[in-house]
């Protein structure tokens, strides 16, 4: 698998404006529907997924297998508010390497949806899943659970397949958003939204690189769920900045 790493630099007020039009804006203003459905209107099966929207200056970044000059053609011919909203003139990409060294130790730095499927087929924040009906406890004892539960179910996505291993996390971020998706096709055609409330968790750590293949295989899956709405992209760095 030949991976790259492409950035965008969408534009905040074009972007929320192409939402508004296109009733794909959140009621909290998250935008991860939003550029979804950008990505899926100018590149079709080739939009790119994991993607982090990381605004201001540091824009999109999403892993892509898809060639540069494929999405440079799709690109140009966006229509003009998707372009502006997706800042397609400033397209670029690079090779991202594809072999890893096993116990090679790397910086990462991910938001992620920590949530379960439950039998009824609803999503649920694992970490009401996993407390039942226990009786809650004290605010900080709450937010020091919710890290553990939250870190525990993280640990397992990277041991998946042997692809890596957690050396340390820590929760940096933590908040409860409402974030849109559309259901079945309606009798008119039309898909109704709808608001799903869950946890956005940012975690940043080390982690310690297993077998190569499988680690290729998560950077380009992403983790969790929602991995085409902005959640899930893994971004590596230096060890020594995480």
């Amino acid at each position: 698998m030949t991976l790259k790493l492409m950035r965008l630099q969408p534009d905040a007020v074009s972007l929320t404006a192409w939402a508004v039009r296109n009733d794909v804006l959140s009621p909290d203003g998250d935008d991860g529907y939003a550029l979804h459905s950008l990505l899926s209107n100018v590149f079709g099966e080739q939009a790119p997924k994991p993607f982090c929207h990381l605004g201001g200056r540091q824009g999109l970044l999403a892993y892509t297998s898809a060639e540069l000059e494929s999405l440079r053609l799709s690109a140009s011919l966006a229509t003009p508010d998707a372009a502006r909203a997706l800042g397609l003139d400033e397209l670029d990409a690079r090779p991202f390497p594809d072999t890893w060294k096993e116990g090679q130790i790397l910086g990462f730095e991910v938001k992620v949806r920590p949530v379960v499927r439950t039998k009824d087929g609803r999503e649920r924040d694992v970490f009401l899943h996993a407390i039942g009906t226990a009786t809650p406890a004290s605010p900080s004892e709450n937010q020091v659970m919710r890290a553990e539960i939250y870190r525990d179910w993280l640990v397992k996505q990277f041991v998946a397949e042997g692809a890596a291993q957690i050396i340390h996390a820590q929760m940096e971020a933590f908040c409860l958003t409402r974030v849109l998706r559309k259901e079945s096709t309606r009798n008119d055609g039309k898909r109704k939204s709808r608001a799903v409330s869950g946890p956005s968790v940012v975690f940043k750590g080390q982690l310690q690189i297993g077998n190569s293949a499988a680690f290729t295989r998560l950077l380009a899956r992403g983790i969790g769920r929602h991995r085409a709405f902005g959640f899930g992209m893994l971004l590596l760095k230096p060890p020594a900045l995480c």
